[in-house]
C-alpha cells in the first residue's frame, strides 16, 4: 500500500525511499560541482606549472562549463527516452574516470581537452535530477527536495576548492586533481547504491520542442540562470589571484578556506527552497538577487574578513537564486506543457554558457582593473538578474508556478 501511494503521489519526507534518493542525489550533486570547479582554486599553480597567462587558465573552468552545457542540449531529450537512472549514474562514474586522466595530462592543450570531455560526462546528472525530483517527489516537497539537491552541489562546490587547495600544498595541482577524482570515484558509488530506480517516469519521443524558448517565464529562467552563475564564477575566478597575491600572499590551500563560505550557500538554497514552498518563488528570487549584489558590494573592502564576509553574502544570495529558480522550471514546464527535461536543459545550458563566458572574462577584467574590475563585471551581471526577476513577477502564473 505504501509503495502504490508513493508510486501516484511521489516520495514524502520521511519515507525511507526519499531518504535515499536525498542521499544519492546529495552525492550526485557534490561530485558535480567538485569536479566541475576543481581547477578553480588551482589557477595560479596552472599559471606556473604551463607557462599561461590569467585568463588562460581560466581555460581549464570554462572549457569544462562549454563541455557541459552543449551536452545538456542531447542529454535532456534523451532521457526521455532513455530514462533518468542509469544515465544520472554512468555520469557520475564517467565524470570521475576523465578527472583521473587529467591529473596525468602531459600538455596545457591535453588538460584543456580532458576537462571539456569530463563536462561533457557530467551532462547526464543535472540535466535529468530536477525532472527525476519532479516525478518521484509528492508535489508538496519539491522545492525542498531541489534545495537539497542544489546544497549537495553547494557544498561540492566548497569541498573540491577546499580539498583541492590543500591537496596543493601538499603535492601540486596533479595531486589535488587526482584528489579530488578519488571523491568523485566515492559519489558515483553511492549514487549506484542508493539512487531508487524511476517508478513514475513513461518513455516518450525525443521531439524538442520550440515551446521552450516561446514562454516568457522560461526565457526569463533562462536569462537568471546565465547571469547569475557567471557573475558568480567570476567573483571567484577573481579572488583566487586576489587572495594569492599583495597584500595577501595566501597559498592555495590558505586561500582554499575562503571557500568555506559555501555551506552558507547550502543553506541559502535549503531556506529559500522552503521559503518559496510558503510564499511562492516570485517572491523569493528578487530578494536573493539583492543579498548577491550586497555581496559584491562588501568585497570592494580591503579587509581580508570584509572579503570573506561578502563572498559568504554573494554565496547565500546566489544559491537562493539558483536553488528556485532551477527548480522553477520543470514545474513551469510541465504546467505549460513542455518537457520538463527539455526545459531543465535549457536552463542549465544557460547555465554553463554563462558560466564558461562570463566566469572566463574575469580573467581579462582581473588584468584589466585588478578587483574593481572584476567587481563591476559580476555587480553589472547581478543586476540583469534582478532585472529579469522583476520582471519575472510580471509574467502570468500558471498552475504551481509561482
Amino acid at each position: 500500500m505504501h509503495q502504490s501511494v508513493a508510486l501516484q503521489t511521489g516520495y514524502l519526507p520521511g519515507d525511507p525511499e526519499y531518504r535515499k534518493l536525498s542521499i544519492a542525489l546529495f552525492a550526485a550533486g557534490l561530485a558535480t560541482f567538485a569536479l566541475l570547479y576543481s581547477t578553480q582554486p588551482l589557477l595560479p599553480e596552472l599559471v606556473d606549472a604551463f607557462h599561461v597567462s590569467p585568463s588562460q587558465s581560466a581555460f581549464s573552468v570554462s572549457f569544462a562549463t562549454f563541455g557541459l552545457g552543449l551536452a545538456l542540449l542531447v542529454a535532456g531529450p534523451a532521457s526521455e527516452v532513455l530514462g533518468r537512472t542509469n544515465l544520472m549514474r554512468w555520469s557520475v562514474a564517467a565524470t570521475s574516470l576523465f578527472a583521473l586522466l587529467s591529473a596525468f595530462a602531459p600538455t596545457w592543450h591535453t588538460l584543456l581537452a580532458l576537462r571539456g570531455l569530463q563536462g561533457i560526462a557530467m551532462a547526464g546528472l543535472p540535466a535529468v535530477a530536477m525532472a527525476y525530483l519532479r516525478e518521484e517527489v509528492h508535489p508538496d516537497s519539491h522545492a525542498r527536495a531541489s534545495g537539497l539537491y542544489i546544497a549537495g552541489t553547494a557544498v561540492g562546490g566548497m569541498a573540491g576548492r577546499l580539498i583541492a587547495g590543500g591537496l596543493s600544498d601538499l603535492g601540486g595541482w596533479r595531486f589535488a586533481t587526482g584528489g579530488i577524482a578519488a571523491v568523485g570515484v566515492l559519489c558515483a558509488a553511492v549514487v549506484w547504491l542508493l539512487l531508487p530506480a524511476s517508478r513514475n517516469f513513461r518513455p516518450s519521443p525525443a521531439r524538442p520542442s520550440a515551446r521552450v524558448l516561446r514562454d516568457p517565464a522560461l526565457l526569463a529562467l533562462y536569462g537568471i540562470a546565465a547571469t547569475a552563475v557567471g557573475a558568480f564564477v567570476a567573483v571567484y575566478n577573481g579572488a583566487v589571484f586576489r587572495l594569492s597575491g599583495a597584500p595577501y600572499h595566501l597559498s592555495a590551500g590558505a586561500a582554499g578556506l575562503v571557500f568555506c563560505v559555501y555551506l552558507l550557500g547550502s543553506a541559502g538554497s535549503a531556506t529559500a527552497g522552503s521559503l518559496a514552498d510558503r510564499f511562492g518563488r516570485r517572491a523569493v528570487v528578487p530578494i536573493g538577487c539583492l543579498i548577491t549584489l550586497a555581496g559584491v558590494a562588501i568585497t570592494l573592502a580591503a579587509p581580508l574578513p570584509f572579503i570573506v564576509l561578502g563572498l559568504a553574502v554573494m554565496t547565500a544570495g546566489f544559491f537562493a537564486v539558483h536553488g528556485v529558480a532551477s527548480g522553477w522550471v520543470p514545474a513551469r514546464a510541465h504546467a505549460s506543457g513542455v518537457g520538463t527535461a527539455q526545459a531543465s536543459s535549457m536552463y542549465l545550458f544557460s547555465f554553463y554558457l554563462g558560466s564558461s563566458v562570463f566566469g572566463g572574462l574575469a580573467g581579462t577584467a582581473w588584468s584589466r582593473g585588478g578587483w574593481t574590475g572584476v567587481a563591476v563585471e559580476a555587480g553589472a551581471l547581478f543586476l540583469v538578474t534582478l532585472i529579469l526577476a522583476v520582471l519575472l513577477k510580471n509574467v502570468p502564473s500558471r498552475v504551481q508556478t509561482n
